[in-house]
């Protein structure tokens, strides 16, 4: 009982943050200084926001930079405002200077919004205090923030890893249990496909998560538990791969399930590996060692499904997964040692970063400048209404902008939501006076409920934070109930300025980039391709190459979902685009199930190979030739790329027929891109001729 209490992920999160916040109060108040107690503790907000709680081989390093960039911006701001330099011109200042961090990285990304809030945070603490004082409040919650951090990273030994690998462990199951368990209404891909494509994009982000969480903690290697979960995620890659493979074949299907009960078996095999799995995510969290595991009648069943129907396809495709699948889960080793790669997204040098930030192409800079107008027009704002210190209405922008327009505002709305019912629920009780040391007690039970359900339930989480928000002004100031109007038309001010900042200021619509995504998703098919039909194709970056290709299509995918929910956004366009994926994830399965036939060698002659890849290329570049030209008769220049009908004579081998498959899906996405293109909106980035590279 107390492995599934203290190892819970969100118990184990909320446990730490409400420590790291809590104790210096409680030191506070023993020492009889509880405001500065109070005060210390904002400076874990800044800590979370910088991300400087993620485990690293860089840990340390990181936290003092994170510091750093707390007491200069302090130290700034307050210098500045003596000078009588306008609070705007200093913000927008500080917003480009710092930008630079998310040229560097993604992880230094996280700096500027988190120095930007400690120099919010000093704003509203200068005239009231030294200028010495915010710094070394800054610079002393920094080095306790860490030392915490540290200490219970180390107590919980590589446990971020974990939660992880659980998370990758259960998704697996989910998507195995939903893509076998129906199978005859998986005939619809309008219908049946895109559930399957938001399971296979949580599977394959948080993949993306583990390999960045071991190329961080890459320094342990020596360690056996490192080396446990290093297995376990291998075997993870092994079970994904086979899992998300897909014969799209849905007569065949139809014709078996009408001619045997394959249904059923196939049914009874998926839940079985789905129990399987979520059996392992379990032992996985919670320090346990797998029991043992067979599944020898559901594969011998199927292997009997099989042989009766040697005609039929789809009862031995399935069998050859199920089996691999199979070995992976009993003998918990993968099918392979794999040399796992390096996270490619490396940071820059400074002086690289620096050049690539001072173009106006730049998406760090862009962003930036976005905050930074949108601080500076708060600023001007609260200066309008007499508010010489808006800062709450800075807090609430930095809190809720985020990197795309569904996201903010579904923040937005959360975060106003939360807030009217938080300062409702303070304005109630700070009327009945509560002893201050039964209200210290309330705030810390509030705080570690809101941060249990933070994760998944922002908006109720947000509800506690302001009213632990509202009590520590009254504790500090004994004025907090005459603030709760003035802060709640503050965050419906900050809230309408990022809503505004996010749909007018230099906007990145995903619908506007549905088309680099595309072309994007194909240069990795075709890489991917490329290196399955290689004389001697590797282990180690064929399965990277292949993770890139489900990543590649995961983010193309993920635009479409957000276009969606774009305003005025152009609905048959997005719908043909729609069709377009469809088709782009069979392509992905495909080389998904394609990746296992090169690793087991089970390959074609060199000539043939060769001309099954020349003919992918060529219908890969139809493709992207078609996304980057729209006017009719330009199709026709490129009539010399055209594919041969057959390339041979004769049975395929069950890696020619995915080829194959291949080949007719992007003859359909050619089509379909020709129809596409031209209903875009025609405006703005949609007229666009030439697509404009990422690293231009």
């Amino acid at each position: 009982m107390w492995r599934r209490l203290i190892y819970h992920p969100e118990v184990n999160y909320a446990l730490r943050q409400t420590l790291v916040l809590c104790l210096p109060v409680m030191v506070g108040l023993v020492l009889g200084n509880l405001k500065f107690g109070l005060l210390f503790s904002l400076v874990p907000a800044c800590c979370n926001i910088a991300g400087l709680d993620t485990p690293h081989k860089r840990f340390f390093k990181r936290l003092i930079v994170g510091g750093s960039l707390f007491a200069f911006s302090s130290l700034t701001v307050q210098l500045l405002l003596r000078e009588a330099v306008p609070l705007p011109v200093i913000l927008l200042s500080m917003a480009l200077l710092l930008g630079i961090t998310a040229e560097i990285s993604a992880l230094h990304a996280r700096l500027l919004p988190a120095s930007l809030i400690a120099a919010i945070f000093t704003l509203s603490l200068a005239g009231n205090m030294p200028m010495w004082m915010p710094i070394i409040l800054y610079t002393l919650g920094t080095i306790w923030y860490g030392l915490f951090n540290w200490f219970w990273l180390w107590l919980w030994r590589e446990q971020p890893l974990r939660e992880t690998l659980s998370l990758f462990y259960r998704e697996l199951a989910d998507y195995c249990e939903a893509k076998y368990s129906l199978l005859t209404q998986h005939i619809d891909p309008e219908t049946a496909l895109p559930p399957l494509l938001t399971r296979q994009q949580k599977v394959v982000d948080l993949i993306g998560q583990c390999y960045q969480q071991l190329h961080m903690l890459s320094t342990s290697s020596h360690q056996s538990d490192y080396k446990r979960l290093l297995r376990v995620f291998q075997m993870g890659l092994d079970l994904q791969e086979h899992i998300s493979v897909s014969l799209n074949l849905p007569e065949e299907v139809q014709k078996l399930v009408e001619q045997s009960h394959a249904e059923a078996v196939i049914r009874w095999n998926a839940l079985t590996v789905a129990a399987r799995l979520r059996t392992l995510s379990d032992d996985i969290l919670y320090h346990r060692y797998p029991s043992r595991f067979s599944m020898e009648k559901p594969l011998s069943s199927l292997e009997k499904i099989a042989h009766q129907h040697p005609d039929n396809p789809v009862g031995q495709f399935c069998y050859d997964h199920f089996i691999r699948i199979a070995r992976v889960l009993r003998t918990q080793r993968p099918l392979y040692v794999r040399d796992l790669m390096a996270d490619r997204q490396r940071r820059q040098p400074l002086l690289m970063a620096l050049k690539s930030y001072l173009s106006l192409k730049s998406a760090a800079l862009r962003n930036a400048a976005r905050l930074g107008v949108m601080l500076a027009g708060a600023s001007v704002l609260g200066g309008a209404l007499h508010l010489p210190k808006p800062w709450w209405i800075l807090m609430t922008i930095m809190f809720v902008t985020q990197n795309g327009y569904g996201a903010t505002r579904v923040r937005i709305l959360h975060r106003a939501g939360g807030t009217l019912a938080g300062l409702l629920v303070a304005a109630g009780t700070l009327h009945f006076h509560v002893p201050e040391g039964y209200t210290l007690l309330g705030m810390l039970f509030i705080t570690l409920v809101s941060y249990l359900i933070i994760r998944k339930s922002y908006g109720w989480a947000t509800i506690g934070f302001t009213v632990t928000a509202v009590y520590t002004l009254q504790l500090l100031s004994l004025n907090g109930e005459a603030l709760i109007m003035t802060r709640l038309i503050d965050t419906l001010l900050g809230c309408l300025i990022a809503f505004g900042g996010m749909v007018w200021l230099w906007p990145q619509w995903q619908s506007g980039l549905l088309r680099q995504n595309a072309h994007d998703a194909l240069e990795k098919d075709q890489n991917a391709i490329r290196l399955i039909l290689a004389p001697d194709p590797q282990p180690g970056p064929l399965a990277y190459e292949r993770m890139q290709v489900n990543q590649a299509h995961n983010a193309l995918y993920n635009s479409l979902n957000q276009a969606m929910q774009e305003p005025g956004f152009n609905s048959r366009y997005l719908s043909d685009m729609k069709l377009w994926v469809t088709h782009s994830q069979y392509i992905v399965e495909h080389i998904n199930a394609m990746t296992t036939f090169a690793r087991e060698h089970n390959m074609l002659t060199p000539d043939l190979a060769q001309r099954w890849l020349q003919a992918c290329e060529i219908a890969i570049q139809r493709c992207q030739q078609r996304l980057e030209y729209d006017t009719p008769g330009e199709s026709g220049d490129i009539s010399i790329l055209e594919a041969p009908d057959a390339l041979v004579n004769g049975p395929l081998s069950r890696i020619e027929q995915h080829l194959k498959r291949i080949l007719g899906h992007l003859s359909a996405m050619h089509t379909i891109s020709s129809v596409a293109w031209r209903q875009r909106p025609h405006h703005g980035i949609w007229l666009s001729r030439q697509l404009r590279r990422a690293d231009d």
